[in-house]
């Protein structure tokens, strides 16, 4: 099918989402599997356990299991504090988070300690900023400690959809940040995968939640492709995806392209082709690539193709650079899990 389909299904008994483009699976989320830990987004009442010398950090108390606090200054063992998971622990690791709340909504952003309302830069239009900010500023009634952020997704959006989001996003902040207890705690769960494609996935041209939508829309052949390591690339060249516990090494090759430029076009194709996979395989931590032979020269060219194509990628992902034996490295939060992992076997 033409266009933006959203499927919303369960697999194995979790919750799954899928985002098709034309029939191409474009995003795919599931919840995690139970005692993988909590999902990014989950915001605890947290006890400071012990600082971590050198290293600026605190490992803290979590109902179950233990957090790491990359900034812990000024703080205190047996300190409570408020702080909200920013993603997946590495196997053997405590959970990441970070004292920097934030409640996401399809339209807005609150952001507790920030105040004032500040329109997404992605909006241009000035009439249309003018129209955000004046009616998410009634919603709000101006007398809020509360911040709000106004998400792209709000451009166009109907004013009932948006001061509704504002309400309720509001009213879920007011509630976590008003706690005082001193125990360690849930304060909220995080977002399941049909809440996070409702929220991120705009715009959709038809959405199929009934049983069986991922049958009927090739999401299942499209998921069991996600087993092969190897990717097929335009114009012939092809890649190897291998996560390790150490990291996640990508090959390039060339295929059966034995011209001059064959290497800078397998590489460029891997730029574009990379971040969607890296995406829908849910990898994240260090990404080291192992490219096809080029002139140092093309190392730019190489740069700034991946750079834009990791512009419409959800997940934050960090252009390291290049190493001594000519790898190009990247580092991506780990925000999902490995599809591999449990779901595909």
């Amino acid at each position: 099918m033409k266009g933006r389909v959203v499927a919303l299904d369960h697999l194995q008994g979790r919750q799954a989402a899928a985002l098709l483009v034309d029939g191409r699976l474009a995003d795919f989320l599931i919840d995690p599997e139970k005692g993988a830990g909590p999902a990014p987004g989950t915001i605890f009442r947290a006890i400071c356990d012990r600082p971590l010398k050198g290293q600026g950090g605190m490992m803290l108390r979590l109902p179950q299991g233990t957090g790491f606090l990359r900034h812990g200054k000024n703080l205190r063992p047996g300190q409570a504090i408020m702080v909200q998971v920013t993603g997946y622990a590495e196997g053997g690791k405590a959970t990441p988070v970070t004292q920097k709340i934030v409640f996401k909504g399809r339209y807005i952003i609150v952001t507790p300690g920030a105040p004032g309302i500040n329109i997404s830069r992605r909006i241009h239009d000035e009439d249309e900023k003018l129209r955000l900010l004046e009616l998410v500023d009634s919603v709000a009634k101006s007398d809020l400690e509360l911040g709000i952020i106004v998400r792209s997704q709000a451009l166009g959006a109907p004013a009932d959809d948006i001061a509704e989001d504002v309400e309720a996003m509001l009213q879920a902040a007011g509630e976590v940040m008003s706690d005082t207890g001193t125990d360690a705690t849930l304060l909220q769960n995080g977002p399941g995968a049909h809440q996070l494609g409702w929220r991120e996935w705009d715009a959709p041209d038809l959405v199929a939640s009934q049983d069986g939508s991922f049958e009927e829309h090739g999401v299942l052949d499209a998921i069991e492709a996600l087993s092969d390591p190897r990717v097929e690339l335009s114009g012939g060249g092809f890649i190897f995806i291998e996560p390790t516990h150490a990291l996640v090494a990508v090959d390039v090759n060339t295929g059966g392209d034995m011209s001059m430029a064959a290497g800078l076009k397998a590489n460029l194709a891997c730029a574009r082709a990379l971040p969607r996979q890296l995406c829908l395989r849910g990898l994240g931590g260090q990404i080291t690539l192992d490219l096809a032979p080029m002139p140092k020269k093309d190392r730019r060219l190489f740069e700034s193709t991946l750079r834009s194509a990791l512009r419409a990628d959800p997940i934050e992902t960090a252009l390291v650079g290049w190493t001594p034996l000519g790898h190009y490295e990247l580092q991506r939060k780990r925000e999902r899990l490995p599809v591999t992992e449990g779901l595909i076997q």
